[in-house]
Order: C-alpha cells, then structure tokens, then sequence
C-alpha cells in the first residue's frame, strides 16, 4: 500500500498543465507578427527615405560640380572678351607700324630707324601672340568668306579661281574667335578674250 500510496503521492506533485495557460502561449504567438508589421514597414520607409535623401546628395553634388565648370567657362569668356577688346583697339597700331615700316624700306638713309621700329613691330606681335592673337594673311589659300573680306576680283594665269592673290590688310584671330576679316583680293581666274 505504501507502493501504490507512493504512486499517488508522485501524481499529486506533479504540476499540472492548465489548457488556458496553452491558448495564452499561443495567442502571444499569434500577435507577435502582427507587432512585427509595424516595424517592418517603419523600416521600409526609413530605407526609401534613406535613398531619397541619397538622390537629393547625388544630384546636389552633380548640381554644384556643373555650376563649378560654368562658373569657371563664364570667368574664361570675361577674361577672353576683355581681351578682345583690348586687342581689337591695338590693330590700327599693327597697321599703322606695317604702312610705316613699308614706307620706310625705300628710304635707304632711314634704315637704322626702321631696323628699331622692326624690333618694337616685333616684340609688341610676340606680346599679343602670347595672348593668343594670330594674325591671317591667307595668300594662296581658297576663299573662304566666314575669314576673309573679298575687296576686288582679278583675273590670273598663276592663281586659281576662286584663291586669294593679295592679302591687302590682314585679319586677325583670337583664341579661335574671329576679331577681323581679312581683306583680300580673289582671283577671277584666267583671263579670257571676253574680260
């Protein structure tokens, strides 16, 4: 008896497993992804507010390096019309010391002042080379009227039709910008018994 009275004993300390205490367990289960969501989608809009904030920096940066290079094209434009205006007031000065250096090759007793004013002739034209002047004298070259300023026609037997046979005052280039046409005289062509 005291066996079985042992058996009795035994079952009576073991706990016991109440069927509320299951369905609790498992509603807790049950809500738990339903608290997830909420995280979940916070999560969702702090990666998509995260990537816009990643577009607004990329196109800022982009933004400002494109404003940096116009910045820098406009500074460049300043400086180059700056200088164009500059340049353009010395082209009399050019000329004028070229008609009078030509003028001053048939006067023999003059050739010590001609030989300096050669040496300013020069050096003022090295000075606006380095500026990116370039002067155009096109003898020979086809005509081309977005360069050249045609003053007269004249029939020739050397030239061709259509070239340039005198440079009568040369044209000028600025950095690739043209400043002033040359005037030319173009060839009409071999002269024929009509002319």
């Amino acid at each position: 008896m005291t066996k079985q009275n042992d058996k009795t004993s035994d079952k009576a300390q073991e706990p016991t497993v109440e069927p509320e205490e299951c369905t609790v367990e498992e509603t807790t289960e049950a809500e738990a992804p339903e608290s997830n969501e909420p995280v979940l989608t916070e999560l969702e809009k702090a990666q998509a507010e995260a990537a816009e904030m990643k577009t607004r920096y990329l196109r800022s940066v982009a933004d400002m390096e494109n404003y940096r290079k116009r910045i820098a094209r406009e500074k460049q434009d300043i400086i180059r019309n700056a200088a164009a205006s500059v340049v353009e007031s010395l082209l009399p000065v050019l000329d004028n010391m070229k008609l009078g250096l030509q003028a001053a090759e048939n006067h023999p007793e003059a050739k010590d002042v001609t030989f300096g004013f050669k040496m300013v002739d020069d050096q003022l034209k090295k000075s606006l080379s380095e500026q990116g002047l370039e002067e155009l004298i096109p003898d020979g070259e086809s005509f081309d009227p977005n360069f050249h300023e045609c003053v007269a026609h004249q029939p020739s037997d050397e030239v061709k039709e259509d070239h340039i046979i005198q440079t009568v005052r040369a044209g000028y280039r600025l950095n690739d910008r043209l400043i002033r046409a040359a005037n030319v005289i173009v060839s009409s062509g071999p002269e024929t018994k009509e002319n």
